[in-house]
């Protein structure tokens, strides 16, 4: 009775939180980077692991289709776009308190003798920012009253799953309603990416973005918490899994990425830099730093890095010889090669860095059936259109697949294609320009298959260097989502404007993004 009373005491916080710290701009902005990356990585790295382990792929779809499909509909039928936006916010706050009643049920498993304290404390925690997001989507749009009933119906609801106890729990386990949570998952995701209020806030000039990196940081320190009392408390052996995966391919990569971005400053420095005059120069830059191939040669061995090289060196020159120009130039380029490297080049990367391990932890979930090298291809090309990977970006994610046991033919098209197949380069290039980027493309997946080279590291990296350069990594990671705030930190992604819908909410959200 006392982790039910807990629970609930738990979702009361939110509207006291959100009481104190939306009383000014600042402090506002630093809710929003809070609820943005709280509940943003609470779906991302512990309920799409969760989901595919009982839904497998089809559950990815769903989620695709409650995240992208309320966009979708509104641009298709715009006169209704906010009926829409509602309707999607009743799907995600319906889907929250369908997921209340499974958190009672829960804790009723946790005062068995044989199960951790740490299961209800993990359902306790969670709740935290659910509370928060509740009165921060609901309050501005409805009202207080409506906000109220709203958490008033999810402790009932918590209530009722605590009092039916297992025999509910099994009703409205993951394997029955997999698919329904996935969906509804979907659109908390919609909800939360699409600020769905900002008019009280606005930040033309940026300046609130300090508060916003420190309400995300302060998110991240909270899901890094779920996380751990998370594994102490579940037997979900492939979620466990996952998260343990992702801290060891982290502690793998950052004395590697560390020395990357040194590289970077040392080009920089000779003259090698994103301005240049040469287009092949800016080719080089574009597709290889050449600090990626530091990744590739170190973590995957000197032959995938030549074989990188060569390929990438074929289509560069090609690129280079039918004068195709790159997409999404650097702008607002730094004098020192110090910041250059470790503040413009970071802020540049580290999204893909972090999407490309978070996507690699899914579409390599044993629960995804992609072992067919072909399937795996086709895969990977569909994510790339519509994203704009840059080549650390790309590396990170092909060493990911490699850890994952994926062909070789996926690892070398990650290597090889990430930086270049998107839509917005597609469209810059003619349709021969494009005929042959697909055929030297296809060659090289051919020659790659006929060769099946195997990859190894390097080298052995202690323990003790690989935690140090992972702390170092971390503050230059948490020192750009200072500068640019969560949203604009994200928004590099896509490239997509950091901004709310164009409801007619008086929404109004002048941040700029350049690049």
């Amino acid at each position: 009775m006392l982790y039910l009373l807990a629970s609930c005491i738990a979702l009361l916080l939110g509207p006291l939180f959100y009481r104190y710290l939306s009383t000014e701009n600042g402090l506002q902005k630093g809710l929003d980077g809070f609820i943005f990356v709280s509940l943003g990585g609470l779906v991302l790295v512990h309920i799409l692991p969760e989901l595919l382990e009982h839904g497998g792929f089809l559950a990815i779809i769903f989620v695709i289709i409650g995240l992208w499909g309320p966009t979708a509909s509104e641009k298709l039928f715009h006169r209704y776009s906010e009926v829409t936006h509602n309707l999607t916010l009743t799907l995600g706050i319906g889907g929250l308190l369908l997921h209340t009643i499974t958190d009672g049920s829960a804790m009723v498993l946790a005062q068995h003798d044989d199960n951790s304290i740490l299961l209800a404390l993990g359902v306790i925690l969670h709740r935290l920012p659910v509370g928060l997001a509740i009165w921060w989507l609901l309050k501005p749009q409805l009202g207080a009253r409506w906000a109220m009933a709203v958490l008033a119906a999810m402790m009932l609801l918590t209530g009722f799953g605590y009092f039916a106890g297992e025999q509910l729990l099994t009703q409205l386990s993951l394997d029955n309603t997999v698919y329904l949570q996935a969906f509804v998952t979907g659109s908390i995701l919609h909800v939360v990416l699409h600020q769905p209020h900002g008019e009280s806030h606005e930040d033309k000039q940026g300046k609130y973005e300090y508060h916003a990196g420190i309400g995300s940081l302060l998110g991240i320190a909270l899901l890094g918490l779920l996380l751990m009392v998370d594994s102490g408390g579940h037997e979900h052996h492939n979620h466990s899994h996952s998260t343990e995966q992702l801290a060891d391919w982290l502690l793998t990569l950052a004395p590697v990425l560390l020395l990357s971005y040194v590289a970077a400053s040392l080009r920089f420095h000779f003259g090698l830099s994103p301005d240049n005059t040469s287009l092949a120069k800016r080719w080089l830059q574009r597709l290889a730093g050449p600090e990626a191939l530091i990744i590739t040669a170190l973590l995957l061995g000197p032959v995938f890095a030549l074989l990188q090289l060569i390929g990438l060196v074929m289509i560069g020159t090609a690129l280079t010889l039918t004068k195709v120009e790159p997409t999404d130039p650097h702008l607002h380029l730094p004098k020192s090669a110090l910041r250059f490297g470790f503040s413009h080049l970071v802020d540049r990367s580290a999204p893909w860095i972090i999407l490309s391990l978070i996507l690699a932890n899914l579409i390599g979930h044993p629960s995804v059936p992609l072992a067919n090298p072909v399937t795996q291809v086709a895969v990977l090309l569909l994510v790339f259109l519509p994203m704009r990977f840059c080549n650390l970006g790309g590396a990170v994610l092909a060493l990911s697949l490699a850890y994952s046991g994926w062909s070789t033919e996926a690892v070398i098209l990650a290597l090889l294609v990430a930086p270049i197949f998107n839509l917005a380069q597609l469209k810059l290039m003619n349709w021969s320009q494009r005929g042959l980027l697909f055929g030297l493309i296809l060659a090289s997946l051919v020659i790659i298959n006929m060769l099946q080279p195997q990859w190894h590291a390097l080298m052995i990296i202690p323990d003790s260097v690989n935690t140090l350069s992972l702390t170092v990594l971390a503050c230059l990671f948490a020192a750009s989502l200072l500068r640019l705030g969560p949203r604009k930190f994200m928004a590099r992604i896509m490239h997509l404007q950091p901004k709310a819908h164009s409801h007619d909410h008086g929404h109004n959200h002048g941040h700029s993004h350049k690049h």
